[in-house]
């Protein structure tokens, strides 16, 4: 298998279909979430709307800078989410989410294989593979904590 199938098979695994390494997914939780449990704060944790709205920021940015070679993204935004106070705006949020997901495996799944050891960016952001590989293991540290966090209310 080339290293673009196997990249993108990975992120489908986490964001979109798999259950191999977490037992779930991001589609699977978000969709089993209602915008009052998205929005609900436990603790000093991070919503799970935030954290959803957190990694679609990524993975938007990342998509971008596929199609255009321009990296637009900066930490400091990748919070910033505007409230979501209604089903229809959380609904809004998972479908772009789930959107954004879909087209990043694709773009992935269309790299050459011969892009995965070139300079992302440029040198000091290392190889296209460590990010694909970053965002994949940026994924499951978020998925990790909406899982727990997905406990916590429902207890």
């Amino acid at each position: 298998m080339t290293r673009n199938v196997t990249a993108a098979e990975r992120i489908r695994e986490v964001l979109l279909s798999g259950r191999w390494i977490a037992n779930t997914n991001y589609k699977e939780q978000l969709l089993a979430t209602n915008w009052q449990q998205a929005t609900q704060k436990v603790n000093d944790l991070n919503t799970i709307a935030a954290l959803t709205f957190h990694v679609n920021y990524y993975l938007a940015g990342l998509l971008h800078f596929f199609e255009a070679g321009q990296l637009e993204i900066r930490d400091q935004y990748s919070f910033q989410m505007p409230p979501i106070t209604s089903a229809d705006e959380w609904d809004a949020l998972v479908n772009q989410f789930l959107s954004n997901a879909e087209k990043f495996a694709i773009a992935v799944e269309q790299m050459p294989d011969s892009i995965f050891d070139q300079p992302f960016l440029g040198e000091k952001y290392g190889t296209y593979s460590r990010n694909i590989d970053g965002i994949i293991e940026h994924c499951y540290y978020h998925l990790g904590q909406i899982s727990l966090i997905r406990k916590l209310i429902l207890q």
